[in-house]
């Protein structure tokens, strides 16, 4: 299905002009402590995890990474020891 005005009736590419840019920036500058008020103002608004939820994902995250390295670990075991078992026969 195509879609309108991308081809012509012989199947050709429509050629379309881009719009100029209007070339100016998109917001004006502020200074520092300005910014630093904005900052303060939109860390404001953050959801935050509670200390809970933040020792629950530490816990998860541990045990990730125990899990794959443990996997990491025995990979490289067993293909250590194909190779070194294929290279002594």
């Amino acid at each position: 299905m195509q879609k309108q005005g991308e081809i012509d009736a012989d199947g050709e590419p429509i050629r379309t002009r881009k719009q100029p840019n209007s070339g100016g920036p998109a917001h004006e500058r502020v200074g520092p402590v300005q910014f630093l008020h904005e900052v303060r103002g939109e860390l404001r608004k953050v959801a935050w995890p509670t200390r809970e939820e933040t020792t629950n994902y530490s816990i998860v995250v541990l045990i990730t990474i125990v899990v794959v390295g443990a996997m990491i670990y025995g990979a490289d075991w067993l293909f250590s020891t194909f190779i070194l078992e294929l290279f002594e026969t």
